[in-house]
């Protein structure tokens, strides 16, 4: 079992506070000294600037599933030079009615170092990954990987 702390801060500062008019602008500080400027998506009032937490949620899968892909790779002597996604998220209704990122996409692009494995094999990596990568078990959301 492990921890996994995130310090999140906001202040309203000198702005008025209405649904309106308050800042949505705040800050997500990681057990690791990062500070990742963060607001709410630009659609929701939010700075189009910082990173908003739906785009979080979908970097968090991406990743995860990314970390857990090289590791079964690496553990079976597949030898990968680089990775690289372009994941999608959509945000809409779930089945009860309410807001949610109800699919994401992935997307990577993988550059082998020698052989690339057939279809079949790298769609069994590519399942492993998702089996075995701690975010995708931890919600609902539809997660498919496009090859």
């Amino acid at each position: 079992m492990s921890e996994h702390v995130v310090d999140v801060s906001w202040s309203r500062g000198e702005h008025d506070f209405t649904y309106d008019t308050y800042n949505r602008d705040h800050e997500w500080r990681f057990d690791g000294g990062i500070t990742v400027p963060a607001s709410a998506n630009p659609k929701y009032l939010g700075n189009p600037g910082p990173v908003d937490p739906e785009e979080a949620f979908v970097a968090a899968l991406s990743s995860c599933h990314m970390l857990t892909f090289l590791a079964i790779a690496a553990r079976k002597r597949l030898l990968v030079d680089a990775y690289d996604d372009h994941a999608v998220g959509v945000m809409a209704p779930n089945e009860a009615g309410r807001l949610a990122i109800t699919q994401v996409t992935l997307n990577p692009k993988i550059v082998w170092n020698g052989a690339e494995p057939d279809a079949a094999t790298l769609g069994k990596l590519h399942h492993l990954a998702h089996q075995e990568c701690f975010i995708a078990n931890s919600v609902t959301t539809e997660i498919t990987i496009s090859r």
